[in-house]
């Protein structure tokens, strides 16, 4: 991913449900283009920080071997305005999921304020995509360990999510072939 719009995970249940915060700050470039009098973040980027939570909620599910893509939004809502200093807490909840696709039902607040609902579906690649990869697995890695996704990831059963086997050894081959050495 090169645009990041959410921060941390706070909760994560696999196949079920996830929480996920993104902080909104005056320094972010895309506020610098806005009106300094009034400076909103853009509500497309709400939208995205939605299907980035629900996304990643979905893909989890296949150990991220799906290719999971945003297919459309279904309906989305917005209530009110993100400032910077605000704290959006975006909650995804699966409510399908198919081997063609799924459908997540996705929420924006600020504290105890509704800024935004949205349906989002996702489409699943089929294997006519097969061996094409929408993301290098170590960087991906990388980046689920950065928002903190194994940290509070739970399975079904209450277990703590374990990282996929094949992300494991792409991370260990990057590091073995910047530095020599195997990471354990």
């Amino acid at each position: 991913m090169r645009w990041f719009w959410i921060d941390r995970f706070l909760e994560f249940e696999s196949g079920r449900r996830a929480v996920a915060v993104k902080n909104v700050s005056l320094s972010e470039e895309y506020l610098s283009e806005c009106a300094l009098a009034m400076p909103l973040m853009p509500r497309s980027l709400i939208l995205e920080g939605l299907a980035q939570t629900g996304g990643l909620l979905v893909g989890e599910t296949s150990g991220f071997r799906d290719r999971v893509i945003l297919a459309k939004f279904g309906r989305a809502v917005f209530h009110d305005y993100a400032r910077p200093g605000d704290q959006l807490i975006y909650e995804a909840q699966v409510q399908d999921i198919k081997p063609s696709g799924s459908i997540v039902s996705t929420t924006a607040r600020v504290e105890q304020r509704l800024l935004a609902e949205a349906q989002i579906v996702f489409a699943h690649l089929d294997d006519r995509f097969a061996g094409v990869e929408l993301f290098d697995p170590a960087m991906f890695l990388g980046n689920l360990r950065s928002y903190g996704l194994f940290e509070v990831g739970k399975n079904a059963d209450g277990s703590p999510l374990e990282v996929p086997p094949y992300m494991l050894a792409a991370e260990n081959q990057l590091a073995h072939e910047e530095t020599g050495y195997t990471v354990s």
